[in-house]
């Protein structure tokens, strides 16, 4: 890393405000953003989306819009493994990629006061058969709400609608265990193209009310079942959300 990078390897002229990443923003999917007016301007706060498509493309766009009109930096957690590939964890890194740990997260909540993105529907969001085009897939075991409770910061939910058509998934593949999603990109263009092309569609964002609680942070243990009962209700309110967007929605081109 050189020196224009902080503590966390993240550039502080980060490589998320590349021409390519404004590219993908702006024109390939003309992301469009409504209610960024609840994104706190100061303290921390834990930004939690819905996720799909087989490269973490939402996790970039989200990052990359949040960022340009808030003008605050936006972190993110993601699974170790990203960092066993040299070239995909430094990316990451140098533009606010994060080790998904407790501990970096407090750090970053509520000791730097920065703006965290997670994605708590994991592997099981880019996974799941077409049947559940659109379904919120449970979120965990709701261990992002401990972690806001824990940091004394809030939730602010985020729905993107669109990223599920950009890979759409014909099936699914159950392989060694796992289930690995059959694109039609992959299908028309082939593996390798078709885990990088996604199509144009056009990609909405809404910024919900932020989610505060009354628990004091840094507590040792929170209640099990009020943090799974937040967990549920984040969940369905941003499901209702994303109903009532595609609901709404013209077409997948313009959206």
């Amino acid at each position: 890393m050189n020196g224009s990078a902080d503590r966390w390897g993240r550039e502080h002229a980060s490589v998320l405000a590349s021409s390519m990443n404004r590219w993908l923003h702006d024109t390939w999917f003309r992301v469009e953003w409504e209610g960024l007016e609840h994104i706190p301007r100061d303290g921390g706060a834990l930004l939690v989306s819905n996720h799909a498509g087989m490269m973490p493309v939402d996790g970039l766009l989200l990052q990359y819009g949040i960022e340009r009109e808030s003008g605050r930096p936006v972190y993110a957690l993601a699974h170790d493994g990203f960092w066993r590939w040299p070239f995909i964890g430094d990316f990451l890194s140098r533009s606010g990629g994060v080790v998904a740990h407790p501990e970096n997260a407090q750090r970053l909540l509520r000791t730097e006061q920065q703006l965290l993105a997670v994605l708590p529907e994991g592997a099981k969001g880019p996974v799941k058969p077409p049947s559940e085009r659109y379904k919120l897939q449970r979120f965990g075991r709701g261990g992002f709400v401990e972690t806001a409770m824990r940091a004394g910061v809030p939730i602010v939910p985020i729905v993107l609608m669109g990223t599920e058509d950009a890979t759409p998934t014909a099936g699914t593949l159950r392989m060694f265990g796992q289930q690995a999603p059959i694109t039609w990109n992959a299908l028309v263009l082939g593996p390798i193209l078709g885990a990088f092309v996604q199509l144009p569609v056009k990609i909405r964002a809404r910024v919900l009310e932020p989610v505060s609680f009354d628990e004091p942070p840094e507590l040792q243990r929170y209640s099990r079942s009020r943090v799974l009962r937040e967990a549920e209700q984040i969940r369905g309110r941003m499901q209702t959300v994303l109903d009532e967007m595609l609901a709404a929605r013209a077409s997948l081109w313009a959206g």
